[in-house]
């Protein structure tokens, strides 16, 4: 058996390491991933979990730097939120949702006050995906519009509507399957669309563009548009000052729900409850997942404004779950209220983002030629690479695979060689690591990132 320490100082067994050979077997004879070419994957088998780490069956211990899928926001086996589906499975494992559920409830209460102002009912999904497609349903059907606007730069889930309205290539090989979207161009200034030299200019230049596409689209054929408070696995595209008010006052001037998609950003990844708390502008529908439990149970879904829950009163609301508001799950969802509460992670995100991943990530815009760009909030960040720091040529093509994404695949080794897992997309190096992780370890991790970076440099240089 091999040991691994936890984060107290405790020893603890790890499964036997020829286990791990009948864990790669069973997964790939028999597992079907995603987002994959099957026969070209080779999985790494995760014995265990703690913290701000995970482990392999050869004991090999990785900073968890994406927080999985930028999910796991109070870490790997959190001993609050075990022990909170450990109690409710012993007490009430599952309940259909017609009834009424005392952890449900509970949850529901606690988002809805941490929510913007008006915003009293949460209708929950099993996911991010479907928190976005439940609420462009009820846009839908409060407005009597079908379509719906969303970013090119965005990703909102794979299910039928979500994927029609991601804008980067995985949606590609599924067009068509929800007709009523359209999409437009967000702001980025570091690429802009429209020629702008300053966020103040990016911001109104990208709410012209965007109102001139609501204009040519139809505003009465328009139910919804839905924007990822910061943009995630895109970029970490952190809008300019004063474009997400811009955009609530154009869904108020073309009677237009405002969706918020927060899967990724709300609950706490940017030292808000809410992302969209930091952007003042308050939406009329706020999908989410992910952090509200951390993932330890599938969980989701919609934060819905009074002027739309009302219009539901009298009549049915066309859609239901199985297992909307699983009690494992809200179990869970209470707990991390709590967690969050006690150990002030708010307060700590923002210092951790502030004090030391800021600067840091800064400074390397100095020691390292191939780091164009770094943005982001709290612990959400984005380094962004590329070959040329004038011309802003990308360290590797659009969308690269193969041999034209070699360079970001060394990184990626490099860093995991040190001990650190990273979120590698396209061009771009994500930070976003849990909630929870240690200062000692953050700044052990971004030490590993740095190495790493040298990679880079010598790919840009050739």
């Amino acid at each position: 058996m091999t040991n691994f320490t936890n984060r107290h100082g405790a020893a603890h067994a790890l499964p036997a390491p020829d286990a791990e050979a009948q864990v790669r077997a069973d997964d790939r004879g028999h597992v079907f991933h995603s987002w994959s070419a099957q026969a070209l994957i080779d999985p790494l088998p995760v014995a265990a979990g703690e913290g701000s780490t995970f482990w392999d069956y050869a004991g090999s211990a990785y900073l968890d730097f994406s927080s999985q899928l930028v999910n796991l926001n109070l870490g790997h086996q959190h001993p609050d939120l075990v022990a909170a589906i450990q109690q409710q499975a012993g007490r009430l494992a599952t309940i259909q949702p017609s009834m009424a559920n005392d952890v449900r409830g509970e949850l529901a209460r606690l988002i809805s006050e941490v929510a913007p102002a008006g915003m009293q009912k949460v209708f929950f999904t099993n996911g991010g995906a479907e928190a976005n497609e439940y609420a462009v349903r009820m846009a839908r059907q409060f407005t009597g519009r079908r379509k719906v606007l969303s970013m090119y730069r965005s990703y909102h889930g794979s299910t039928s509507t979500a994927i029609s309205l991601t804008g980067d290539p995985r949606r590609w090989a599924n067009d068509g399957v929800d007709n009523g979207t359209v999409r437009f161009f967000g702001p980025y200034l570091y690429r802009s669309p429209f020629h702008a030299e300053t966020p103040e200019q990016e911001s109104e230049r990208a709410l012209a563009h965007l109102e001139q596409t609501i204009q040519l689209e139809g505003p009465a054929t328009i139910a919804a548009i839905i924007i990822e408070t910061v943009v995630g696995t895109n970029g970490v595209l952190v809008p300019p000052p004063g474009y997400l008010p811009g955009v609530r006052e154009l869904c108020d001037r073309y009677g237009i729900v405002y969706i918020a998609d927060e899967v990724m950003v709300g609950f706490g990844r940017l030292g808000e409850w809410f992302g969209i708390d930091a952007f003042d502008a308050a939406p009329d529908l706020i999908s989410f997942a992910k952090g509200v439990n951390s993932g330890y149970v599938p969980l989701g879904g919609v934060v819905i404004s009074d002027r739309i829950s009302a219009a539901f009163d009298e009549m049915p609301f066309p859609g239901g779950l199985t297992y909307s508001g699983h009690p494992l799950a809200c179990a869970a969802g209470v707990a991390t209220f709590e967690v969050f509460r006690r150990d002030g992670i708010l307060e700590r995100v923002r210092d951790l983002g502030e004090r030391i991943v800021e600067p840091t990530l800064h400074r390397w815009t100095e020691t390292h030629p191939s780091v164009g760009e770094v943005r982001g909030r709290g612990l959400f960040w984005a380094i962004e690479l590329v070959r040329d720091r004038a011309t802003r040529e990308p360290l590797v093509p659009f969308n690269a695979s193969g041999a034209d994404a070699a360079p970001m695949g060394a990184f990626a080794a490099a860093a995991k060689k040190g001990g650190v897992w990273p979120f590698v997309h396209f061009n771009r190096v994500h930070v976003a690591p849990p909630l929870i992780i240690s200062e000692d370890d953050l700044v052990r991790g971004l030490a590993v990132i740095d190495e790493a970076l040298n990679v880079a440099d010598a790919a840009a240089a050739r």
